[in-house]
């Protein structure tokens, strides 16, 4: 099999990297930072963002986007709202490019996958998305994945043994702005989730957030033409449960700590890896506007991100008029 590049070296990119050198294939990692290349290569480590993990000897580092062009495939893992200028920076592009990072983008409001399409052209586009913690991942634990194919079932023949291991299993879909849609919106949902648990309101009101969110994921979704079917699955709900759920999230562990009082200005000047939801609430809750779509949470998530006080929010939410469930 041929080398995949990852575009990426923070925790999830690598532990991508980690996950395709398991069988002990070739994997190309970028990573911006020179001394963060010369570290993964000289002692197999990446103790900025993936700390404890010892990486594959297989596993090479570099800085030289060229060589990551040079190849047929690659896994697109830059944080969301950088994606644009590295793609951009690079001279050519691979064949297939597997976007992995969840989000949309600010200012444009574009979809990751209109981000790609815009700066490599000539490359066709997957996402790949589901529930999945970096940590576990790298540590080889059993993970599903969805991995939506905008060059269909042509495409997912070329890449889909690139990318499945043992432990690592991609499940099909054609549904790009699906798999995309659900990755954004968890993401955001994941913050209020957090903010619930870091002002202790239970089990209850996490669950009945979980669930309101979901609608607010279809709502947008299907205005947005989404299928249903990939958004009640694993890139959808299934994400949607397992970030909602754990302080690995590091959308719920900022939701936590706004919940607890802190600043939110502080946390994100304050944070090495990026709570992606923090860029996204805010143009979600903009589009959403705009398109006349009613997404609660999202917009009381923009409010906390912009300074306002948890408990307030909370209050505001609790208050609203009560209706039918499939209305609200």
């Amino acid at each position: 099999m041929k080398t995949v590049g990852v575009l990426g070296s923070g925790a999830w990119g690598t532990a991508l990297a980690q996950m395709l050198a398991s069988d002990g294939r070739g994997v190309l990692l970028w990573a911006r930072e020179t001394e963060l290349v010369e570290e993964i290569n000289a002692r197999r480590s990446n103790t900025l963002f993936l700390p404890g993990a010892e990486l594959a000897p297989t596993i090479r580092a570099t800085g030289d986007l060229a060589e990551i062009a040079a190849l047929d495939i690659a896994l697109v893992v830059t944080p969301a709202q950088h994606m644009g200028a590295v793609l951009g920076a690079m001279p050519s592009h691979p064949a297939d490019l597997v976007l992995c990072s969840k989000g949309i983008e600010a200012g444009s409001g574009r979809l990751m996958n209109d981000v790609a399409r815009g700066a490599a052209p000539q490359s066709e586009i997957a996402v790949l998305s589901g529930p999945t913690f970096a940590h576990e991942v790298a540590a080889g634990l059993p993970t599903a994945v969805t991995l939506a194919c905008g060059g269909g079932e042509a495409q997912w023949e070329r890449i889909s043994p690139a990318i499945a291991r043992h432990a690592f299993r991609p499940y099909f879909s054609a549904d790009v702005t699906g798999a995309e849609i659900g990755g954004a919106v968890k993401n955001v949902l994941a913050i209020a989730c957090g903010v619930v648990d870091g002002l202790a309101l239970g089990q209850n009101a996490r669950a009945a957030l979980i669930a309101r969110g979901y609608a607010e994921m279809l709502r947008f979704g299907e205005a947005r033409g989404a299928e249903v079917e990939t958004l009640a699955g694993l890139c959808g709900l299934g994400d949607l449960v397992l970030t909602c759920s754990s302080t690995s999230s590091r959308n719920f562990s900022l939701g936590k700590a706004l919940g607890e009082g802190q600043s939110a200005a502080q946390l994100m000047a304050d944070r090495k890896t990026v709570a992606e939801g923090a860029h996204t609430a805010p143009v979600l809750d903009q589009l959403a506007r705009d398109m006349g779509i009613a997404m609660p949470i999202v917009q009381a998530v923009t409010r906390l991100l912009g300074g306002a006080e948890a408990r307030g929010v909370v209050s505001d939410l609790l208050a609203r008029p009560l209706r039918a469930e499939r209305e609200d």
